[in-house]
């Protein structure tokens, strides 16, 4: 190494030394997102403008995605080193082959749900006899269908489904070209209320509980580059727990300068990041580190995605999952304002 090079990091020792913060080496990280902007990418987004990734000794490249199943692909294939999606389609890729790992969860309630106009008189599966409902066939609900109606002593017959690509799900339902509609309730919902008022049936309450949004990344990345992803999972998870502290709004002006070529709706954002707090956590998560998960959660998810045929061979909870790579003091001092 060079001597301007030792100069420079013996200069880099001292001012995190005087300053208090820990010191790290430089790690670049690319991150792909589940999809295009919306609220629950807030946190990743505020480290950023915050400089928190930078604080850490993180060097992070965030792009968005077309989709949870791409991500999961992408990531799978190494090209990048990080996934923010959902964890559903993470573990149907790994019982295909894909070694794939969940190191943080987000939205760790199954964020699907039936959307319902508040007037409907729509309040159980069992009110849906007779009714029109939009669903994405090639989508994570489409396995799930025939359990939730079942929920209500309902079967496919029963109602007229309405196969829509997930692109125009939210237009034919504020049209009113569809009763319903199975999406992303956190997304989905604020998007569509200001033009239809709407409320939604969860299908975490009917028994199809399974852990959403969080990251992930290969087995031989985790190995590799387990230090920096521990500070860099650390870092969104005490962000994520800040902005749920009462700062959405911080959360959403940090997305909107992100972004800024989005247009996007400051309101709709706000709502999005408050609809996540009732599905962040799970009652064995309740009292965790924001991140952290439940190996009875996981337990419970295999079961049901077992159940709806989408596992193609036998996944125990600890290869899909770990713990390992929070930080909780990196967590604890973010949550708590300390930048």
């Amino acid at each position: 190494m060079s001597a301007r090079r030792w100069i420079y990091l013996a200069f880099a020792m001292l001012a995190g030394c005087l300053s208090g913060f820990p010191v790290y080496a430089a790690d670049t990280l690319k991150v792909r997102l589940d999809w295009t902007p919306w609220g629950n990418q807030a946190p990743m987004h505020f480290a950023a403008q915050k400089e928190l990734f930078k604080k850490y000794g993180l060097d992070v490249t965030i792009d968005d995605g077309n989709g949870s199943v791409s991500t999961v692909q992408i990531v799978g294939n190494g090209e990048y080193d990080i996934g923010h999606a959902s964890l559903a389609p993470m573990v149907i890729a790994r019982s295909k082959g894909l070694t794939l790992k969940a190191f943080a969860g987000f939205v760790q309630r199954n964020d699907i749900g039936l959307l319902v106009p508040v007037d409907s008189g729509i309040r159980s599966p069992a009110d849906l006899k007779g009714k029109k409902i939009a669903f994405t066939a090639g989508s994570l609900e489409a396995p799930f269908v025939d359990r939730f109606l079942a929920a209500g002593k309902l079967t496919r017959n029963d109602v007229e489904l309405l196969n829509v690509s997930a692109a125009a799900k939210a237009g034919t339902y504020i049209s009113g070209g569809a009763d319903g509609a199975f999406s992303s309730v956190p997304f989905f919902l604020p998007v569509v209320s200001s033009k239809r008022p709407s409320t939604s049936l969860n299908f975490a309450d009917y028994g199809l509980q399974f852990p959403s949004f969080g990251l992930f990344a290969t087995e031989k990345t985790i190995q590799a580059k387990a230090d920096a992803l521990r500070r860099f999972a650390s870092v969104v998870s005490g962000c994520w727990a800040y902005i749920l502290n009462d700062h959405v709004d911080e959360g959403v002006k940090a997305i909107i300068a992100a972004r800024p070529q989005a247009k996007l709706d400051p309101d709709v954002l706000r709502k999005q990041i408050e609809s996540i707090r009732a599905f962040s956590k799970t009652q064995a998560t309740e009292k965790q580190p924001f991140g952290m998960m439940a190996g009875s959660d996981w337990q419970t998810a295999l079961q049901v995605l077992t159940d709806g045929g989408l596992l193609e061979q036998k996944v125990q909870p600890e290869d899909v999952f770990t713990n390992d790579l929070i930080d909780k003091d990196i967590v604890a001092s973010i949550a708590a304002g300390k930048f």
